[in-house]
Parts: C-alpha cells; structure tokens; sequence
C-alpha cells in the first residue's frame, strides 16, 4: 500500500459525500491531492493559476450548484490567496472544502521555502479548521485522516452552510512511480442527514396570537435563494394576514418565468426609491409595530436607516440555526425554522376574525402590481405620479391600514421611475443603459451583480417581467475581488443556462484572471459599464465633495476590454450611444456564438450629474 494511501483516500471520501467538483492551482507540494483528485473517476477537476481567482470559481460553482465544492492549493501563500473567497463563502452560507498542501509540522518556522503558519489559516471565517496527520502510516492515523476529511465535509454543509479548512503537511516523495495505480478503494465514511427544526405548538399559538392581535406588521427578507416553496409560502403568509413583504432584488423574490405571473401585490421592491422621500408622514405611516426578517444582508441602506430609525417594539428574525446578526439594533426573539416552514405554518388554521381581502381588493395602480414592468420605449414622457395613499375606512382592519401606504409607496415608485427613465433627450449613461440591457434578459438567466454601483443600479431598477432570472451577488463581504470569478464557475456550473454578469470597470479589471483557464464558457455575457474611474466616489457623500477625489477616490484608467476579449476568445462589442448599445443587446445576447462583452464606455461625471437628477427627481416629487 501506498505511504500516501490516506492522501489518496480524500477524493474517493469527497465523492462518496456527493463532492462532485474541485478547483485547483498547480504546484508542487499538492502534487499528491492532485494527481488523487485529477486520476478519479467520479470528480470533475479544473485547473485555474490564480488562487484568488480560482476560490472564487468553486465559489461560484458551489453557489450555482447549491452543493460543496473542493478547493486545493500547494503550500504558502496560495492558501492566503482564498482568503477573499472564503470570508465571502462565511458571511453567504456557501460550503467551500479548503485542502491547504502543507509543509511538516517541523519545518514550520525555519525558513524552508513556500512555508508560512498555514494552522486555523482562515481564523474566524471559516466554519473549522483541521489538520491531516503528518504520518498515516499506522492503521489508526488512515483511519483518523478519513474520519476528519468526513467530519469536514459534513461541517460545510451543516446549516448555516460555509467554508472548512483542511490543512494537508506532506513530505517528499509526492509522485507515483512509473506505472504505478492509485487505489481508490472501499473507505469509511461518516454522513450525516439533515433535519427541520419545529417549534412546539404552544409556541406557534403565541406566535399567531401575537400577528393577530398587531396591526402593523412588516415582513423584510434579506439576501437569500430563490425558492419556490418560500415563495409561495410567502404569498399565502401576506394574503393570510394582509402584511407587505419587502425584498431586494438579490432577495429573488420575483415571480419565475413558469408562473406567468407578476410580482405579488405585497411584495414591496421600490423602497430605494420611496424610502428616499423627505416625507415624515410616509416614514410614520410604514414605522412597523412587528418586523419580521430572514436571510442575509440588503444592499437598500435607505430600508436599513428606516428600520433603526424607526425600530419595531418587537422583532422576530427566522433562522434555523447559526448565529444572529441584529442588524436593525430590534431584535427581541430568534424563531429557529426554516422561513418556508415559518412562513407555511403561520399562514394554516388562521383563527382570528378578520375578513381576509383577495389581491383584487388592492389594485395594481397604473403600472402595474411588479416591480418589473418598467417600458423600454424611451420617446414618452409619463405625467408625473403624486405620493399619496388612501385613508382608513370603516371596513379597514389595523392591518390594512397599515399595507396600504407600502403599497401605494410601492406603486408610486414605479410610476416615478418609468416617467424618469422615459425622457427624451437623455446623455448616455449609465443607469439608463442598465435599465436597456437589462429588459433584454434572457428568460430564466442567473444574473450576477458586481458590487459597487452595478448592484446598487439594477437594486433600483429592477428586472423584466416573468423573465424568471434569479439574482446573485457576493453581499457577503460586498467586495468587487472575485465578481467575475463567481460568475465564471456559474457558468461552469451551468452550461445549460445563461449567465450574465452586470460589473464595473474597476472590479472587471481588478478579477481579469477569472478568465485565465482552459474551459469553455459559451453562455457567459458580461455587461461592463468603463467610465474610466471607481464612479461611486463621484455618487456618495463625502468623497465627491473632496479635492482629492479624481486621483485618490476615483483612481482613474485608461484601460479597455479589447485586449481581455481578444486574449480570453470572447466575443467584444463596445459601445458609446443608446443607438450602438441598441444595436447590439440582441446580438450580444444571442444563445448562438458564445461567449461575449459588451463594453459600455460613459463619461463618470455625466453618469454622476444624471443620477443626481433621477435623486432630485424623486426627492422633488411628493
């Protein structure tokens, strides 16, 4: 048997607890795992150089799949190299295996080349850290090697999901002799199944008692999947107690492409835009006396500074287990279920009295119930819509009360930023070549935001109507390293289904060797918006207000896309009016010819004078 026979263990112990794929950078001191991982029937290598670059694909590949996936790197400063993707892969509940080759304990610290403490390397964020026996040689250390391997993958995937450590030393030699086979025979594995947590019926009758007895209840959902069974449940849950229910855009609660139906009545999406009305009256009018949350973070800062400024007397935050983020400084009680199953139970055996209103009793308003149904003919102007909502009647319980003015904001809002986005005469810019693109977004497409203004853009303006898209974004740590990266594994991940990638210049330029691999990705699109600069210095208070902002905030280049898309085989397409951007969305978006840019080239402070305006626009508008 092979002195590496425990090493050679790792992928047939991944395989077996459903690790199908593995991103690895080349090097010496991993030769072991990878020849062991490369030499496996059942796993699906990719090598990529770049170790940054590369922990972003498995990333983006675990994210898509919805599954683990393998990460290997030689010794050094390689592992660092992850350290973006795996604080991202935490703060997302994303499972990431990090096998880090490794020197022997006993060369650690005495200046042998490629070495660095490489122990508990990513600290608190990861979810566990573990270290390979040095020496499998005895029947116990294969046999405590593979149980750590089972207990690392379990981990990962234990709700709340995210990355491990295994940390791999190994000595020389590394290489199997000439015509030597790999076993990859019968090896123990540990599983573990998991399981919903319930909450007693007695608390479940205290919980109702308590959503039937306030009026003003609010429902916000953080970043989060798109789910079918939650979202339906969220549907029955708003009917059943007349309750708005806010999201993100990356909170995917829009309407898949199979229901032929628009966004709930309920669901409220435009509170970038409303929230953003010097208005009192509104802001006391939607101050909710229950806040109920799940998920993860919200890029609205307009939705958070309205929840700690007007924090509910209680809140209730649905998680099933992990720790608890208070993000709006409310939080009373911590509901330990799945959102889906939270949202189901409350919603069956209603008993209170109140006359439950079909979604015909609040109509749609004049642009309709969704979010999604801004018309891309820009040659109109719409009149001008006036902030108001009805008042109480009679027949109106606390809670419809209460869910009128959300949606009247809601539907204000989209009334608002059609008439907006449809005047004549516009410069290019960027938001409105955002708003082009993305009504032409293929149905049923994975789009991925960079952060920076690309999320905060298509935040406010949303997406085509029953396209069915579901929407990513690495919010975790909310950093533009590794936006391309994620959406290149997704598109391995998928090669079946389009994938697009909204992103600004500096963070496509910063992740340039996401492209940098030997594999096909023909249903990649990427939007690039270049204004030559980091643009969202010129948008936020503070920077755009100092001298120093063009050379210190902004860090202004001169760089293209032509020689990346040249390099990289993707199909280029710049372009610097509405009539070229036009022109070329339905070419560029086309199933046939593979993968492509689409480079939007804009002027930063014409892009910054422009949504300055859509700002005073709104503020101006009550």
């Amino acid at each position: 048997m092979s002195t590496l026979q425990a090493v050679h263990n790792i992928p047939e112990i991944c395989a077996q607890l459903g690790i199908t794929d593995v991103v690895l950078s080349p090097g010496s001191r991993c030769a072991p795992l990878t020849i062991a991982f490369a030499r496996h029937p059942a796993i699906t290598v990719r090598t990529v150089p770049d170790e940054r670059a590369a922990a972003f694909i498995g990333l983006g590949l675990a994210q898509a799949q919805r599954r683990a996936v393998a990460l290997v790197c030689t010794s050094g400063t390689a592992g660092l190299n992850y350290a973006p993707a795996v604080a991202e892969a935490f703060f997302q509940q994303i499972p990431l295996v990090v096998f880090t080759a490794d020197r022997p304990p006993e060369w650690i610290d005495q200046l042998d080349g490629q070495t660095i403490r490489q122990t508990d390397l990513y600290g608190r964020h990861a979810k566990g850290s573990f270290t390979f026996p040095a020496d499998t040689s005895h029947p116990d250390a294969e046999w405590h090697a593979a149980r750590l391997v089972s207990e690392a993958i379990n981990l990962a995937e234990q709700f709340p999901a995210g990355p491990v450590q295994v940390n791999i030393p190994l000595r020389e030699p590394f290489y199997p002799k000439p015509g030597e086979e790999l076993a990859f025979g019968p090896v123990k594995v540990t599983r573990e199944l998991p399981g919903r947590p319930q909450l007693p019926a007695a608390a479940l009758q205290e919980l109702r008692e308590t959503l039937r007895d306030t009026g003003r209840v609010l429902v916000v959902s953080g970043q989060h999947p798109a789910e079918a069974p939650l979202r339906l449940a969220l549907r029955q849950f708003a009917t059943a107690w007349q309750v708005p229910v806010v999201g993100d855009l990356i909170a995917n609660l829009h309407q898949p492409a199979a229901t032929g139906h628009n966004q709930h009545p309920r669901f409220v999406s435009r509170q970038d835009v409303f929230l953003a009305v010097p208005e009192p009256g509104l802001k006391e009018a939607l101050r909710p006396e229950l806040l109920i949350t799940f998920g993860q973070s919200l890029i609205s800062k307009a939705l958070k500074l309205f929840l700690r400024q007007h924090r509910p007397a209680q809140h209730w935050h649905i998680q099933a287990a992990g720790p608890v983020a208070d993000t709006f400084q409310s939080l009373t009680q911590v509901i330990r279920m799945e959102p889906a199953d939270f949202f189901a139970e409350l919603s069956a055996k209603r008993e209170d009295a109140d006359r439950l209103q079909d979604d015909a009793a609040f109509p749609a308003g004049p642009t309709g119930p969704s979010r999604n149904v801004l018309p891309a003919d820009a040659t109109r102007v719409a009149p001008r819509p006036r902030l108001s909502w009805p008042a109480p009647t009679e027949t109106d319980s606390a809670k419809t009360t209460y869910l009128r003015p959300w949606l009247a904001a809601e539907n204000w809002a989209t009334g608002l930023l059609t008439g907006f986005i449809q005047r004549p005469d516009q410069p290019f810019n960027e938001f409105t070549s955002i708003f082009r693109a993305l009504q032409q977004l293929p149905d049923g497409a994975a789009l991925h935001l960079a952060n920076s203004m690309a999320v905060r853009y298509a935040n406010i303006l949303g997406l085509p109507a029953g396209r069915g898209a579901e929407v990513f974004a690495n919010r975790g740590t909310s950093g533009i390293d590794g936006c391309t990266s994620t959406a290149v594994g997704a598109a391995l991940a998928q090669p079946g289904r389009s994938v697009v990638l909204l992103t600004g210049d500096v963070a496509f330029f910063y992740d340039r060797n996401a492209f940098w691999h030997n594999y096909p990705t023909p249903n990649l699109r990427v939007i690039l918006l270049n204004n030559h600069a980091g643009g969202i210095f010129r948008i936020i208070d503070g920077p755009r207000q100092q001298p120093e902002l063009e050379e210190f905030f902004e860090t202004r280049q001169t760089l293209t896309a032509a020689n990346t898309a040249h390099d990289f085989g993707l199909r280029y397409f710049p372009v610097s009016t509405f009539a070229e951007l036009d022109a070329a969305l339905p070419v560029f978006f086309a199933a046939e010819g593979g993968a492509a840019l689409l480079e939007v080239f804009t002027d930063s402070k014409t892009n910054a004078a422009f949504f300055e305006q859509y700002r005073t626009f709104v503020r101006t508008s009550l």
